[in-house]
């Protein structure tokens, strides 16, 4: 339990580094990501230096899954220009969620009515959320975090069935120099740094994501695939208590009513699965109970 609170709130720490430093203007958004990146690299490599075993099989990532995970860093970062924090964190892990199951639906996977239905509200909570008005968020942040979380998204199911998390994530980040190298290149016009920036970055990148992630893979061991999709739905709500502490944000009336329809609908979809199949086993152990009783 106490390695799921520390992912979440890991996961919930790089909105809230992320808004720190680009809020402030310490540190342009390319040079946090380079940063971001450069630093999950390095931490990754020295934990698995430190945890690898004589006997273990060294495990790589691959290009696609890389590119994706540049994606949801570079966008994750212009995003937070100007967005709030728990704004970003509800967009990000809202777009996460759909584009899981939207990839599953493509794959061949039938929903439920109970699913399409929550499905359906949680785009409606993005439609509200997006409503011109006083506290609308941006349109340019809105659409630049929908792509970092359908990245994300993306990545997490290319990750499925690893044998080796840590491995394949620590060689998925360094497969991500090439692109930090061209994004270093195409924005060095643009660079505006400091201490504080850098640092902010660094938190991010080797603790909030590279320890973060390995925490979350601890995690995850003990937890079936409902619980894990279901806790990831407080990530937003901790982003936004840290925009408030950390950042001084203040909590709109339409991010309170988005994230209530959004996250309902999303969890109409992962509890509605759940208990589906739990339905239908019960149902197949009471038929098949009959069935003996007759015999």
């Amino acid at each position: 339990m106490m390695s799921t609170a520390l992912a979440l709130t890991a996961f919930a720490a790089n909105s809230v580094l992320c808004r720190l430093a680009l809020g402030e203007g310490t540190i342009d958004a390319s040079s946090f990501t380079i940063v971001r990146l450069l630093s999950g690299v390095v931490v990754l490599f020295l934990l698995i230096k430190l945890f690898k075993t004589k006997d273990e099989v060294s495990v790589g990532g691959n290009w696609t899954a890389s590119f994706m995970l540049f994606i949801y860093a570079v966008t994750f970062s212009f995003a937070y220009i100007t967005l709030d924090t728990g704004t970003g964190a509800l967009i990000l892990f809202g777009s996460v969620q759909i584009t899981m199951i939207l990839i599953s639906v493509i794959s061949g996977t039938r929903l439920h009515i109970s699913e399409w239905t929550g499905l359906v509200l949680a785009f409606m909570g993005f439609v509200y959320l997006i409503l011109p008005g006083v506290s609308a968020p941006s349109l340019t942040g809105f659409i630049l975090m929908s792509l970092s979380g359908i990245a994300w998204g993306s990545y997490t199911l290319m990750g499925r069935g690893s044998k080796n998390p840590m491995q394949n994530t620590a060689s998925n980040f360094f497969r991500t120099i090439p692109l930090i190298i061209i994004l270093g290149i195409v924005t060095i016009s643009q660079v505006q740094i400091s201490f504080e920036g850098i640092l902010l970055a660094v938190l991010s990148g080797a603790l909030a994501s590279g320890i973060g992630y390995t925490i979350w893979y601890i995690a995850l061991g003990g937890l079936s695939s409902t619980q894990a999709a279901v806790l990831q739905l407080l990530v937003p709500v901790i982003a936004a208590i840290g925009g408030v502490v950390f950042v001084s944000e203040e909590i709109t009336y339409r991010l309170v009513i988005s994230a209530t329809i959004i996250l309902t609908g999303i969890l109409l979809v992962i509890l509605g699965k759940y208990y589906i199949v739990q339905l239908d086993g019960n149902t197949n152990s009471v038929s098949d109970t009959k069935s003996n009783f007759k015999n």
